[in-house]
C-alpha cells in the first residue's frame, strides 16, 4: 500500500456547502478594493472553530490533533503512551479509536453514538487528568486541538491512511507497522 499524496490545500476562493457552491472574494479582491471604514485584512483563525453538530440517528465520529505546547517533543516514549492509554480507557465520555501518537502531537479518533458530553470538555478533561497524573510540569498541551467531524465512512479511511503513515513521513520509521505508539482502545 502507497501512502496517500501530499496535502494540498483546496482553492480559497471557493466555499462548498452541502449541494452548492459560491464563489467568495479573494483576499486581494478585498485588500485593493478597500476603502475607509471597511476592514482592510481579513480575520485570521488564531483558535480553530469548535462545535460538533449532532445529526439524529448518526453517530458522531471526530479526526482530532492535539499537540504539545511548543512543539516540545515529549510524547513518543512508553511511559506517556501507557499513561495517555490508562487515561482514555477512563475518560469515557467520547470513546477513544484508533490513534497514533508523534513525538510533539497526537491524532485520533474519538466517537460517540447516544452520549451528549460536549466533546472540548472531554478533551480538555483528559489533557488534565494525564497532566496530573504525568506530574512534569514542563511537559504540557497547546490550550486548543483541531477537530473535524468525519461525514462517512471514506473520509474516515482516507483520514486513517494519512495519519498511520505521518510516522513514516516524519522520519521515524520506515513502514507504518513499525511504529509502536499506536493503537485502537475502543472498536
Amino acid at each position: 500500500f502507497e501512502p496517500l499524496a501530499p496535502y494540498k490545500p483546496f482553492n480559497n476562493n471557493w466555499y462548498t456547502s452541502p449541494g452548492r457552491a459560491r464563489l467568495l472574494p479573494s483576499r486581494k479582491q478585498i485588500t485593493d478594493n478597500w476603502s475607509p471604514g471597511m476592514t482592510k485584512h481579513l480575520p485570521k483563525r488564531k483558535h480553530p472553530a469548535h462545535g460538533i453538530l449532532r445529526l439524529d440517528g448518526q453517530p458522531r465520529v471526530i479526526f482530532d490533533t492535539v499537540c504539545t505546547k511548543s512543539a516540545k517533543p515529549w510524547l513518543a516514549c512508553n511511559e506517556v503512551h501507557k499513561l495517555l492509554c490508562d487515561t482514555w480507557r477512563e475518560a469515557t465520555g467520547w470513546l477513544m479509536g484508533r490513534y497514533v501518537i508523534l513525538p510533539d502531537h497526537l491524532h485520533f479518533f474519538a466517537f460517540d453514538e447516544k452520549n451528549d458530553t460536549n466533546y472540548d470538555n472531554w478533551v480538555t478533561y483528559w489533557k488534565s487528568q494525564f497532566s496530573r497524573r504525568y506530574g512534569k510540569p514542563k511537559c504540557r498541551w497547546l490550550t486548543d486541538h483541531w477537530d473535524r467531524r468525519m461525514r462517512n465512512q471514506d473520509a474516515y479511511e482516507d483520514k486513517w491512511e494519512y495519519i498511520r503513515w505521518n510516522p513514516v513521513r516524519h522520519g521515524l520509521v520506515e513502514n507504518p507497522e513499525d511504529w509502536p505508539f499506536q493503537g485502537e482502545i475502543h472498536k
